[in-house]
């Protein structure tokens, strides 16, 4: 469980220390703080779609750690830990509602992975996060747009990436 926490730090690492760079490089009167390639929500949803609810307790440290360290002491203020309790329920839930739905996205050996399924989660709970957290932290119109923007092409980056290295894998035999 302490690899999903990494993972999740380290997709912050890289979102915040070369991605926002490149970002405001670009974009330098973009009003929002919000990354437009949030790496972190695929980390969430595909940690989702792989442990269930399993990843609540498994995501839960590396979210603390990054809103500690992008906000220091203000990360155990009330509307900060409810935007952490949103991050890291948002995409178990969403996976948990589509299951009861009849919507069985979760992984099995016996069928390829349903990567549409993945993404419908993701996105769904991208529109969760965005609106709840913006709800709680009291921003703005632009900022629920850009939390939308960046985690919608966060996991889409994130999945072809891994889908790239598994193909390379299984071409090696490993």
């Amino acid at each position: 469980m302490a690899i999903t926490s990494l993972c999740y730090i380290l997709a912050s690492l890289v979102t915040f220390k070369i991605v926002a760079p490149i970002q405001d490089l670009f974009f330098p009167q973009f009003p929002s703080r919000a990354s437009l390639l949030f790496l972190p929500h695929g980390v969430r949803v595909l940690a989702a779609w792989l442990l269930g609810w399993r990843a609540v307790p498994a995501l839960a440290p590396g979210v603390f750690i990054v809103f500690a360290f992008l906000v220091g002491p203000t990360a155990l203020e009330p509307s900060r830990l409810a935007a952490m309790a949103i991050a890291v329920t948002s995409a178990p839930l969403v996976f948990w509602v589509m299951s009861r739905l009849g919507w069985d996205a979760s992984p099995r050996p016996d069928r390829m992975p349903c990567l549409a399924c993945v993404m419908t989660a993701g996105v769904v709970s991208s529109i969760m996060i965005a609106l709840l957290t913006n709800l709680v932290l009291g921003t703005g119109l632009e900022d629920f747009v850009a939390y939308f923007i960046g985690d919608f092409f966060g996991l889409l980056f994130l999945m072809m990436i891994l889908m790239f290295v598994f193909r390379m894998m299984r071409r090696r035999g490993i």
